[in-house]
Formats: C-alpha cells, sequence, structure tokens
C-alpha cells in the first residue's frame, strides 16, 4: 500500500522503523504516469518491509525545495531519516525494482 507523503507527515515516515521510498510527482506529468503503476507495484511486493509514499510536488513545495527535487518523477529511498539513493526520470520496472532490492 503507498501512503500519500505530505509537509505535516514527512518527518513521522522518514524517522519511522522502516526505510522510506518516496516518488515525487505531478498530475499533469506523463512520465509520472509511467512509473506510477510500477511503484505501486513496489508497494505491494516489498510493504511489509518498506513504507512507499508518493509525494505531490506542487502541493508540497516546501519538501521539494529541500530535497532540491528540479526533474519528476524524482525516487528518493530514505534510511535513517537520510538519503541513500535516488532514481529521476521514468524507468524501467526492472531498474526500479532492482533500486528497491538493493535498498532493502
Amino acid at each position: 500500500m503507498e501512503v500519500t507523503i505530505t509537509s505535516e507527515n514527512f518527518e513521522t515516515y522518514k524517522n519511522g522503523d522502516k526505510p522510506l521510498v518516496i516518488d515525487f510527482w505531478a498530475t499533469w506529468c506523463g512520465p509520472c504516469r509511467v512509473v506510477a503503476p510500477i511503484i505501486e507495484k513496489m508497494a505491494q511486493k516489498y510493504g511489509d518491509r518498506i513504507v512507499v509514499g508518493k509525494c505531490d510536488v506542487e502541493e508540497n513545495e516546501d519538501l521539494t525545495l529541500q530535497y532540491n527535487i528540479r526533474n519528476i518523477p524524482t525516487i528518493l529511498f530514505f534510511k535513517d531519516g537520510q538519503v541513500h539513493d535516488k532514481l529521476v526520470g521514468a524507468q524501467k520496472e526492472a531498474a526500479v525494482e532492482e533500486k528497491f532490492l538493493k535498498f532493502l
């Protein structure tokens, strides 16, 4: 299951017990729509070991600026409250899953 990441709940998820993956996206973004089903699949597959969230860049500009998100989709991988990896742009499912597995 995916969670919606907002400015209000970000710190709770970032500092939680499980690693966190956030897909920064926007409704008008074509590549974001390509990545969305892949992220959803990863959330279903690995959701017991990792929190998978989606963050709308237009609704959460402070997070977008804080993490210097310049292109979307951008997927950030957090562990122990810190960014450990990222993917930028539309990706194939195999590349996304490889990052998830490496991250776990």
